[in-house]
């Protein structure tokens, strides 16, 4: 029901926008499901309190107060701020904007109500985007997008609140990246290939990092991963890091949507010069960073103390994010990166230098090649690196070639299944002598009711591989010249009698093309042409 509901709601937006960019367009569309929902989930409160202050049985009953003595109790902010719900004043609150959708200035008052909220909310200063009176809408659109989000339904659960408003945010967050295309890419990382990494790296508990995170894909996807493996949300804390502006508020809405703590820094800010989390490290370390980007590099960054195993060149900064990553870990932490497939073999400009010393230094764990399409901004081929200081498996490095997973999914895109996706992970956590995560078809597996599952190198999928074999291959980490050839199945028919099988369906299939010729020769010379 959940998803139909989604399609609709998607149709209406869309339709809604006119000729009104989705770049532009989806930061209103945002902005007003979160402030619905903030203000949903405060007056759900509010109306707890309220009955808990007329509850002779409970500790906040306030006696034989009037009505109008409660009212102005329930406006005391600390009944909120103690169970960690956003305050929202009264000029802010939803129903009070929903009286108000038709009016001609009603952007610049969901832009005064946004101050609102930002003015008694600390934690959400300088995030909510006040863009509404200047929102480029033909006249009556953003109040009729007003009605539309009102129409979304959250139920009286708190908890279910938040899980359908999440989902709503996501799927939109998922058909805008689309409908921007390239430009999509920039905020959204395709949830199966989030699925994909979260699913690997096995995480339990423990500090989250994301250097260039986006709208926060990856912290949603981790937190999903520890409960559906029976964690509770908080077992992981949430860092992060975004350079744009406006993909900056897109994230920290996205996880307060969820009820999720987080720390994306004080500002948007580049990473490598203006590094938000110097003293941090990390158990896990999950990112997408843009690929192969030229113009990253900074005269300040030279000698840099996350430079280990090399410079990296101005010319592409694939190995500076894998270095920052490995300095960014705990000595037990373990990361997982998507990266252009180059950056498995280019050996320009001191990149092969560099991931020769990253082998050599053991903290490469597990190379995985991805099919083609699966991406919304790019079709450079990827891979997905996994690094770790205290590996399971010393000395040795796991490749996968995925490039035969998954299903196309539209004429342009293709997405890794469940099942795929639980093929990974497991093969991963079987080679690394864990418990499996998921059970074939891609179900979580509570920690309780896990088991473990021998290792084998399958031909043409995966492959177990010492840093001599790859030192050979002068470093190149390409999983498709590690794995082999796959199996094909043997049916035993003996080649000269499989030949004249063959030999006999050729001649069938050429004399019916001869047939064929002739036909039509005649059906062209019944109408006065010939060949």
């Amino acid at each position: 029901m959940i998803q139909e509901n989604k399609k609709a709601l998607w149709a209406a937006a869309d339709k809604l926008r006119a000729n009104v960019d989705a770049a532009e367009y989806k930061h209103l569309v945002l902005g007003l499901i979160f402030l619905k929902y903030i203000s949903n989930t405060f007056t759900a409160h509010r109306e707890e309190v309220e009955s808990r202050l007329r509850d002779p049985d409970h500790e906040y009953y306030y006696g034989d107060a009037a009505d109008e003595d409660i009212a102005a109790e329930l406006e005391q902010r600390d009944y909120y701020t103690e169970a960690n719900i956003f305050w929202v004043p009264e000029g802010a609150r939803w129903e009070t904007l929903r009286s108000q959708a038709r009016r001609a200035d009603i952007g610049r008052r969901i832009d005064d109500a946004l101050s609102l909220v930002e003015a008694d909310n600390p934690r959400l200063k300088g995030i909510l985007d006040k863009r509404f009176a200047r929102a480029q809408l033909p006249d009556g659109k953003l109040g009729e997008l007003v009605d539309l989000v009102s129409t979304i339904g959250f139920g009286d659960d708190p908890a279910a609140a938040r899980d359908v408003l999440g989902q709503v945010y996501e799927y939109f967050l998922g058909m805008f990246a689309s409908a921007e295309g390239k430009r999509g890419g920039q905020f959204y990382t395709p949830a199966h290939v989030v699925k994909t990494l979260v699913g690997v790296l096995d995480m339990h508990e423990g500090k989250v990092y994301d250097p260039c995170c986006g709208s926060g894909g990856m912290f949603v996807q981790s937190e999903r991963f520890v409960e559906a493996h029976g964690g509770r949300r908080g077992d992981v804390s949430i860092y992060g890091q975004e350079a744009n502006p406006t993909t900056w508020r897109l994230a920290a809405m996205n996880l307060a949507i969820r009820g999720i703590d987080f720390n994306l820094g004080r500002e948007p800010a580049d990473t490598f010069t203006r590094n938000q989390h110097p003293d941090l490290r990390a158990d896990f370390i999950l990112a997408n960073p843009p690929f192969n980007v030229s113009d990253w590099w900074h005269p300040s960054l030279d000698g840099d103390a996350r430079w280990k195993y090399g410079t990296p060149p101005a010319g592409n900064a694939n190995t500076a994010w894998l270095q920052h990553i490995i300095h960014h870990l705990k000595p037990n932490g373990r990361a997982g990166v998507v990266l252009a497939n180059g950056s498995m073999s280019s050996s320009q400009n001191n990149e092969g230098t560099i991931r020769a010393a990253m082998v050599d230094a053991d903290v490469v764990e597990v190379m995985v090649a991805l099919p083609g399409q699966l991406f919304l901004n790019t079709q450079i081929p990827a891979c997905l690196w996994f690094l770790a200081k205290a590996k399971k498996r010393k000395g040795e490095v796991l490749f996968i070639d995925a490039r035969k997973l998954g299903q196309m999914i539209s004429r342009v895109q293709r997405e890794l299944t469940d099942a795929d996706i639980a093929r990974i992970a497991n093969t991963v956590a079987a080679w690394r002598g864990v418990p499996l995560p998921f059970t074939e078809a891609g179900e979580a597996v509570t920690e309780g009711e896990q088991k473990k599952a021998d290792y084998a190198d399958v031909p043409g999928f995966c492959r177990s591989v010492t840093l001599a074999e790859i030192a050979e291959h002068g470093h190149v980490l390409t999983p498709g010249r590690y794995v082999g050839a796959e199996d094909v199945d043997d049916d035993d028919e003996a080649f000269d009698e499989k030949m004249r099988h063959l030999t006999e369906k050729l001649g069938e299939q050429l004399a019916k093309g001869a047939e064929l010729d002739t036909l039509i020769r005649q059906k062209l010379g019944g109408l006065g042409y010939e060949l």
